[in-house]
């Protein structure tokens, strides 16, 4: 049986056919699995588990489903869904995963990540990461209105994309966002593994390396704002590719 690794999803209102692509993807492919392992960023924003959106409405009733049939559903924080809480886990079925978090897959130790950490040379980002991840700082952020949650989140996601340009044109973007290699090695000495699978990078990719005279793997999820992305894992191996957008399979 295969084991399948999602990421980057940005699941969001605006875009109703990723939202209906993931649907898809967990009606057919996903029913038939081993596992499915969702290495976060399955929202684009996630203010709270009181968030009324239909698409956290319609995600949840799929991964019930799912978890129902006898798939289980794991589920790591990213960036953008770090507050994603054990309420709205137990509706969609699906179980908490810690970043990182070391798994047997199909007889070989691997090591999954979010990945956001590996970012080490985005300073700005890692301090906010900091911030936001503080259990003091999500309990005052939660305790506030739904349309205060909002409009944060809003403003942050204004202010990301902003950041982004600078970085674009300053021509620095493709160095500070992406994973470090010196945060990659020290991750593969730490948990003595030779296999990670990671997204929030957006740059799907298997890369093979070597640290300390062993063959390391890194596989990058991808993301899926122009089509999906999956990791296929089985006894055979693992392949790495796309899902087209609904609107090119008609």
């Amino acid at each position: 049986m295969t084991t399948l690794f999602i990421s980057d999803l940005h699941l969001d209102p605006e875009r109703p056919n990723i939202t209906r692509l993931f649907g898809e993807f967990i009606d057919r492919e996903a029913r038939g699995a081993e596992a499915l392992y969702i290495l976060g960023d399955l929202f684009e924003a996630w203010v709270g588990d009181d968030d009324p959106s239909e698409t956290g409405a319609f995600v949840a009733t799929k991964l019930k489903a799912l978890a129902d049939s006898g798939v289980p559903v794991l589920f790591m924080h990213g960036n953008r869904d770090f507050l994603v809480g054990k309420a709205f886990a137990q509706r969609a079925g699906m179980r908490l995963l810690a970043d990182p978090a070391r798994i047997d897959l199909h007889g070989r130790p691997a090591l999954l990540m979010h990945g956001d950490t590996l970012c080490t040379d985005d300073v700005a980002y890692q301090q906010f990461r900091t911030q936001t991840r503080d259990p003091r700082w999500q309990a005052q952020f939660l305790a506030q209105p739904l349309a205060a949650r909002l409009a944060f989140a809003q403003q942050a996601r204004a202010a990301s994309q902003a950041r982004q340009g600078e970085l674009r044109d300053a021509g620095t973007m493709e160095t500070i966002t992406d994973a470090a290699p010196a945060a990659v090695q020290a991750v593969f000495r730490e948990h003595d593994v030779d296999l990670l699978i990671h997204g929030h990078t957006h740059r799907p990719a298997v890369h093979t390396l070597d640290v300390d005279g062993r063959a390391r793997k890194r596989v990058v999820l991808g993301d899926w704002y122009e089509q999906g992305s999956v990791l296929r894992v089985d006894a055979a191996g693992m392949r790495l590719e796309g899902l087209a957008p609904l609107q090119e399979q008609l």
